[in-house]
């Protein structure tokens, strides 16, 4: 479970930057896993904190996104995951941009949303976009699978 914010404004989306599995930096949408008994609205706000330096509010629940892959152990044994993620829809309200420190992520950046495709970046970012552009009623974009 986790939690993640859009937030846009003038014409960009503030992204996080995450190095993936091999190592390449990707973009990344602000937000992350949930605590042990802590709400999705509490997470996304704490996560986003974390990794911008940004306090934002929330203005909207966008939608949830469902998905299952098959990763593989250390021992080369395939294992399931289930991952559920809410999205929402945020506004900065204070703080001050700034590099997560000791993180999952080492840079935090305005992008012009004209210039995401041409990031390298998680489909997760296209979800979440997609979501915020759409707005879909159903709060899930049917085709958005991962």
């Amino acid at each position: 479970m986790a939690a993640y914010a859009i937030c846009v404004r003038d014409g960009q989306i503030l992204l996080a930057r995450s190095p993936a599995q091999d190592g390449t930096p990707e973009w990344v949408v602000p937000g992350g896993g949930m605590e042990h008994g802590e709400d999705p609205y509490d997470t996304v706000r704490r996560e986003v904190a974390e990794e911008t330096g940004y306090r934002i509010e929330v203005t909207g629940l966008l939608g949830v996104n469902s998905s299952t892959r098959v990763f593989r152990d250390g021992l080369g044994r395939a294992v399931e995951n289930h991952g559920v993620r809410f999205v929402y829809e945020g506004r900065i309200i204070g703080g001050e941009l700034r590099n997560e420190v000791n993180g999952s992520t080492d840079l935090a950046a305005w992008q012009d949303l004209d210039a995401v495709p041409g990031l390298v970046r998680v489909p997760m970012v296209d979800i979440a976009l997609r979501m915020w552009r759409e707005r879909p009623v159903t709060g899930r974009l049917a085709d958005a699978l991962e």
